[in-house]
């Protein structure tokens, strides 16, 4: 029966770690465009900039992020079939052994 409790796998403490990262720099980026003595056209652009930056990055990740699932999916896919063809040569050389016992 389960507590309720949620409880994360270090994949999922890393991806919460990420988010809270961006969301301090962004909230970094955006209290000291705030506190600049900029004009408001100025603070646009560069609100806009830090903006695409950071989309950009999170972009970047994404893509990253999914090179390493397709690869791991790989990896499992061939450890897989690996394992499979282990059993199928195991039994065919125990094959033998088996006929040998049932006809004792």
């Amino acid at each position: 029966m389960s507590s309720g409790r949620y409880e994360s796998s270090d994949n999922t403490s890393l991806g919460t770690a990420v988010t809270f990262l961006l969301i301090g720099i962004g909230a970094g980026a955006l209290a000291a465009l705030v506190l600049a003595p900029k004009t408001g056209k100025q603070f646009r652009r560069d609100l806009k900039r830090g903006y695409e930056d950071a989309k950009e990055t999170v972009q970047d990740w994404t893509e990253e992020a999914k090179d390493r699932v397709r690869d791991v999916k790989e990896r499992v896919r061939d450890a897989a079939e690996r394992g499979a063809s282990f059993a199928d040569d195991l039994r065919e050389k125990a094959e033998p052994l088996r006929r040998a016992i049932n006809r004792r």
